[in-house]
């Protein structure tokens, strides 16, 4: 009896699965954009929900009509956003497509707060919704045979709508050929923004129909996201029946593994996208090649001339004096920014010359920052063998995910980064013996003063940074980046392509290591938000600002980003909103970043 009730809670919680994801799926499939706001499209549909279901009649019919405006006010909500921002970056790298999006999600979050407050908001169930039925001698809310139903039926009308209709045929053929939809003549613009209004318009729906299951409240956005992630991805991109599939199968698996097995349940999910992307890359009922979006175009990189090795020497003398000069608050900003450069650079190594993206670089900054921290605390380490042990533990890991990961690449690739970082998470957040769990571990101290500790920090950031960049130009550099750049001829003249992605991963993970592990003293704690993945769009952030294709732009975006985050954390309360705009204008008028040549837009 239990186990089937358990099943069928499964069931419902899959039909909230696949009503976030299938719009997602259906805007990448068509705009092959990686759409990062979606997850606030859903927030903005239980926050547009709340709103109305309070002030219509508490009735199947009042209830029915507050969740359909709120599909439909979040599917206008989409529309301007497709128009004013995303139609000018179809064209764009996904990994520009990615920060604008993030922007987006900044900007919203900031609105909501705005509008309806920082608590959360709770829809009491009406009489109606909180009636239950007797299923093999238990009880289950008949609510959650609504959402059961309401799945498949959504999986129906969609099939309908792209199998029977004009506008459905139009939308498959722009999924397969882009370029063949344009040649008949059909406009382009207006198909897209029809498809991301229909997206948004289904995450608005999943968002509503939450409600009486939860709340309205702030964290919807990244967690539904990521959750949506998870679903298309094993599903396949694009693929709408595959999200049902992938829903249905995470949705009853995480239901069970509640019961069955409680410690694992928030890495169960996780493991189940990972084990599909290494067998099925494309996922479930994906198609091969589908899973990768606009690629990057990759330019050619020069090595620094002396006049920029005197830049870098200058500013690295500039930091230090800034260092002896500043306050408490500003000496733990310069700290935290000069463990950043490192944290970015260690990312750049991937991005720029491996061509390898990475949604959860933040893993071995926080398996940095964790060993690190044990050492101190547990084995009570010196300083230095305690920053030893960081990158160390991330190179090893590193080196053991890395086997599998760099198989892959694309979309697939980033999201089995991003699967194993919160595999991570979830480890530290459950295996409370060791990691303390959620009260995380305290005092690590360095044992010197703080501005002692910062001129360490300096130090090795920049001594770390300065090899990662002089990697870049040795031997193995070029390597890499001719494999990048022509796989089938660099594999024809026997370079070991996976060998080199494989040392660029794992040296990219034992850098991030070292800043993570500077990160435990500087701030005498660890906690998972160390591995979120927060963390690591931060760090994707600053490479992005910066420039993908410049040595100095992990230096420059890093600088920059931590300091205009912690100048408009402490002068405005609106700090998301001004940091989205600025991010969101330097993606449509500077793509190439503040350290990037060339000028010109992003489409």
């Amino acid at each position: 009896m239990s186990f089937a009730l358990q099943a069928l809670t499964g069931l419902a919680g899959a039909s909230s699965l696949f009503l976030v994801a299938c719009g997602l799926s259906v805007i990448f499939g068509v705009t092959r954009v990686v759409n990062f706001a979606h997850g606030s499209l859903f927030m903005l549909g239980a926050y547009l929900g709340w709103s109305l279901l309070r002030l219509l009649p508490h009735t199947p019919w009042g209830f029915g009509l507050g969740v359909a405006g709120a599909a439909i006010g979040v599917a206008a909500i989409g529309a301007v956003l497709e128009m004013a921002v995303l139609r000018r970056l179809y064209a764009a790298p996904e990994l520009l497509q990615l920060l604008a999006t993030f922007a987006l999600v900044l900007i919203i979050q900031d609105c909501v707060q705005a509008i309806w407050g920082p608590a959360e908001l709770s829809l009491p169930r009406p009489p109606f919704l909180r009636a239950s039925i007797t299923i093999l001698g238990g009880r289950f809310p008949r609510y959650d045979l609504w959402l059961i139903m309401a799945g498949p039926l959504v999986l129906g009308l969609l099939h309908l709508l792209f199998a029977r209709t004009r506008f459905g045929m139009v939308v498959r053929a722009a999924t397969e050929n882009r370029a063949l939809v344009a040649a008949f003549g059909i406009d382009q613009r207006r198909l897209f923004t029809l498809v991301f209004s229909l997206g948004a318009g289904l995450a608005g729906l999943g968002g509503a129909l939450s409600l009486p299951d939860g709340s309205a409240n702030i964290g919807l956005d990244l967690r539904s996201i990521t959750d949506a992630f998870v679903v298309v991805v094993v599903g396949g991109m694009g693929s709408i029946a595959g999200a049902y599939l992938a829903a249905v199968l995470i949705g009853v698996l995480q239901s069970l593994g509640l019961v069955w097995l409680p410690q694992g349940s928030l890495v169960l999910v996780f493991v189940i996208m990972a084990a599909v992307l290494v067998i099925r890359p494309q996922g479930l009922l994906g198609r091969a090649g589908s899973e990768t979006g606009q690629p990057d175009r990759p330019t050619p990189m020069r090595a620094a001339s002396a006049g920029g090795r005197i830049a870098f020497a200058v500013l690295v003398c500039a930091l230090a004096l800034a260092g002896s000069l500043a306050g408490p608050f500003w000496l733990a900003v310069l700290t935290e920014a000069v463990i950043a450069v490192l944290f970015a650079a260690s990312l750049h190594v991937m991005l720029g010359p491996g061509g390898m993206i990475s949604f959860g670089h933040a893993a071995w900054f926080g398996i940095g920052a964790y060993a690190a921290g044990l050492a101190a605390t547990s084995l009570a380490a010196p300083l230095p063998i305690s920053l030893l042990a960081a990158p160390v533990a991330a190179g090893l890991i590193a080196l053991l995910i890395g086997q599998v990961v760099v198989r892959l690449s694309g979309v697939a690739l980033a999201m089995l980064t991003l699967a194993f970082a919160q595999i991570a998470w979830a480890v530290a957040v459950q295996w409370t013996q060791l990691t303390g769990g959620d009260d995380g571990i305290l005092g690590i101290w360095p044992g010197l003063t703080p501005r002692g500790y910062f001129l360490l920090c300096l130090a090795v950031c920049a001594i770390g940074t300065a090899l990662l960049r002089q990697t870049l130009f040795a031997p193995f550099g070029l390597a890499l980046r001719a494999a990048r750049d022509a796989p089938l001829r660099a594999a024809a003249s026997g370079l070991p392509i996976a060998r080199l992605r494989l040392a660029a991963f794992v040296l990219s993970g034992t850098a991030a290591g070292l800043s993570g592990g500077l990160s435990a003293f500087a701030k005498g704690s660890v906690f998972p938000a160390s591995l979120a993945i927060d963390r690591s769009v931060d760090a994707l952030s600053m490479v992005l600002l910066g420039g993908v294709q410049s040595v100095s732009g992990p230096v420059i975006g890093a600088l920059a980003y931590t300091g205009l985050f912690d100048t408009l954390l402490l002068a405005s309360s609106h700090w998301r909103l001004w940091l989205g705009c600025a991010l969101l204008a330097l993606v449509l008028i500077r793509p190439q970043g503040l350290a990037g040549r060339g000028a010109g837009r992003a489409a």
